[in-house]
């Protein structure tokens, strides 16, 4: 003969509060890898400020910085202004239709920019954008030159 059990049949119990912690963190992990694999081909410099920036896709482009002491960067690959040439005539044979995105230091000189703004039309690459910042928030706006 069997006898009962005083307490009665207990029924599984699924626990959600932990199930929801485990979600969490597995939402955290996903966006802080996702947004470690933004490819950013440009060396870090500060940008000039500018408030008409505008976002732009950088998949599949270049990237030519010059810093404030005059420095060249390929792609964060250090390059002297004579080689610069000859690079962006092997990527324009590389590519159909290259983007080439120049970012330089605000306090680079502009002669620099300009060279390398001239390589790029001579190595007849139509697709170039000079990269700047948007103001932060609350600070003071410069007053306009007269031109």
């Amino acid at each position: 003969m069997k006898i009962p059990a005083p307490q009665g049949a207990r029924r599984a119990r699924i626990e959600i509060i932990p199930l929801i912690d485990i979600m969490f963190f597995l939402l955290a992990t996903f966006v802080m890898v996702s947004l470690s694999m933004v490819k950013n081909q440009g060396m870090p410099v500060k940008l000039p400020v500018a408030s008409t920036s505008a976002p732009q896709d950088h998949k599949e482009s270049t990237s030519i910085t010059v810093d404030d002491k005059g420095a060249f960067f390929f792609n964060k690959k250090p390059i002297t202004r004579a080689d610069l040439g000859p690079r962006l005539q092997a990527l324009k044979a590389s590519q159909e239709d290259p983007k080439v995105f120049i970012n330089g230091d605000g306090k680079a000189e502009f002669e620099n920019v300009v060279a390398v703004l001239d390589e790029v039309r001579k190595a007849g690459i139509s697709k170039v954008a000079i990269e700047t910042r948007k103001p932060e928030a609350g600070a003071a706006a410069e007053p306009p030159h007269p031109f």
